[in-house]
């Protein structure tokens, strides 16, 4: 459905957690190296449960590594320096295979990363004077925003259960 890039994580718990939404959501996880952790660390699969065996993330070298690899057709990153938000009317019509992009727990995505890419900055909408959401918390929300948005417009659909049909995306 979307792809899930996380540029260089650095906490085991979180990428874990995000596997597991990428799983549930039809999702593809990218992770840029370097990584804070090994994948194979117990904290890392414990947060993903049972279902980090059936992940299979990307491992790219470095980002432009990911870009040469994927040829994404559209990105979007994510970051709390935007002023752009991912809800209401400037918000962006998210599509199928689209690349969602988060930088590591401490920092966010490099400043180079966010001027390569002026156009296509969003940051999830919070209260005044806070400073951030947790990375697992951010991608869930957006993948989900995404998701009504694929809904609402029936590109995908809720079958009797409440369980997402025609999730796969060619080349997602």
């Amino acid at each position: 459905m979307f792809n899930i890039v996380l540029h260089e994580p650095e906490i085991p718990n979180n990428t874990g957690n995000i596997g597991r939404t990428c799983i549930a959501t039809h999702c593809t996880l990218h992770l840029i190296r370097p990584l804070g952790f090994d994948t194979s660390e117990k904290a890392c699969r414990r947060a993903g449960l049972d279902y980090w065996p059936r992940l299979n993330p990307l491992q790219h070298d470095s980002f432009d590594h990911y870009l040469g690899s994927q040829s994404p057709r559209r990105l979007w990153l994510f970051t709390t320096k935007s002023t752009r938000p991912t809800l209401g009317p400037s918000a962006p019509r998210f599509l199928p295979g689209d690349h969602f992009i988060f930088g590591k727990e401490t920092k966010g995505l490099p400043d180079h990363l966010l001027a390569r890419y002026p156009d296509q900055l969003l940051t999830l909408p919070m209260a005044q004077g806070e400073r951030s959401l947790n990375l697992a918390t951010a991608v869930c929300a957006v993948v989900y925003l995404a998701i009504d948005q694929l809904l609402r417009d029936g590109t995908i659909s809720l079958d009797a259960s409440a369980r997402l049909t025609n999730p796969r995306t060619p080349g997602a």
